[in-house]
């Protein structure tokens, strides 16, 4: 396994990039540690799958470098990385049996046969293939096929790191959350360093020890999922983690408040007033405070409608001119005609020019 370094990198596919909008990857500098597990979050043509690209070397970057353990890579193939990566789609010997399959990449690096065996039979038992592995890889479903590529990159041990390119795309939904648990299963068993590429918020979260969100070519922020969620450092972040996002308004500034539609809105002591720019306001649902009017802090609203969720609620009301959603618990009661909502200033956040301010 190796620590992952990007130096200075950025990649343009133009050929005299002059603005930031010519950059499918923004200029970054980061480290990565080794035996740890990653994600790249984003939609699609964000730059998730040129960074993977560059890391993998499929890709040599038109600017920085790529160092593994403080080597520069950045103009190595994948072989001389020693990286192994798995596609969206199998890529697998349809006229190799399971094990065939599993073994292949480790005979062709001259393992001893004793060593492929057991190497064999580890893979093939985490991930559930051990009855199948007599069986020829074409007569399987694609589900079982992409587990086979799957443990094709988990097999070997020496790799500096596993690459993921979005691997659970042909898996039905309930497999897709056991082959997840599964690689995060042997993730920590074995601390290989593994980075996943999706666009499915679920899978980077659950699978990943930091997560890469990634927007209009910039990393946006690197975190852990808590991280991401309480605390997003770009209103991207806030919108895309969660489910409703983020709630945002237009605002302007006080002295220690925000103005939303002539509203006052407490801010937190960090978020300092600061001139120029344009202001919003987040907080997400799951932090806003419903209740009565007449509430110590509280501001009149308008309930227009609730989502029973079976395990909560979702409300949503109107304050001003805008449209708020607020989760709440199954069993609280929602004022018909008295609402009212408050910001706790612990969870609100004031950005400028979509960055955190503070």
């Amino acid at each position: 396994m190796a620590t992952i370094q990007f130096d200075n990198l950025g990649h343009s596919y133009h050929p005299h990039p002059t603005r930031p909008e010519d950059y499918a990857l923004r200029r970054l500098s980061q480290e990565w540690e080794d035996g740890k597990a990653y994600a790249l979050l984003g939609p699609s043509g964000c730059g998730k799958s040129t960074l993977l690209n560059i890391i993998s070397g499929l890709l040599v970057p038109s600017e920085g470098r790529v160092l593994f353990d403080g080597l520069d890579v950045t103009r190595c193939t994948p072989e001389e990385r020693n990286i192994a990566q798995v596609f969206q789609f199998p890529v697998i010997y349809d006229t190799m049996t399971v094990y065939e399959n599993l073994a292949f990449p480790l005979r062709n690096r001259k393992v001893p046969e004793a060593d492929v065996d057991r190497r064999v039979r580890q893979v093939a038992e985490a991930l559930d293939l051990t009855a199948d592995l007599k069986k020829r890889a074409q007569r399987l479903t694609p589900d079982a096929k992409q587990k086979i590529s799957m443990g094709r990159g988990l097999v070997r041990s020496d790799v500096a790191a596993i690459l993921f390119d979005e691997p659970l795309t042909v898996i039905d939904p309930h497999t897709k959350w056991i082959l997840r648990r599964k690689l995060r299963q042997i993730h920590e068993e074995y601390r290989l360093t593994m980075i996943y590429v999706t666009h499915d918020q679920v899978e980077a979260l659950t699978f990943a020890d930091k997560v890469a969100v990634m927007y209009e070519g910039a990393m946006v922020q690197l975190g852990t999922p808590q991280e991401l969620f309480e605390n997003p450092l770009h209103t991207f972040v806030g919108y895309f983690i969660g489910s409703p996002g983020i709630n945002l308004m237009p605002c302007t500034l006080g002295n220690d408040h925000a103005l939303v539609d002539g509203i006052a809105i407490p801010l937190p002591d960090r978020a300092v007033p600061t001139v120029g720019g344009k202001f919003e306001l987040g907080i997400r649902p799951e932090f806003l405070e419903l209740t009565r009017s007449g509430s110590a802090g509280a501001i009149p609203v308008q309930v227009t409608g609730v989502d029973d969720l079976g395990t909560s609620k979702m409300a949503t009301v109107r304050l001003g001119s805008h449209t708020l959603k607020a989760r709440l618990s199954e069993e609280q009661e929602i004022p018909a005609l008295d609402a009212a909502i408050r910001f706790p200033t612990r969870w609100t956040k004031l950005y400028r020019d979509s960055h955190l301010v503070g």
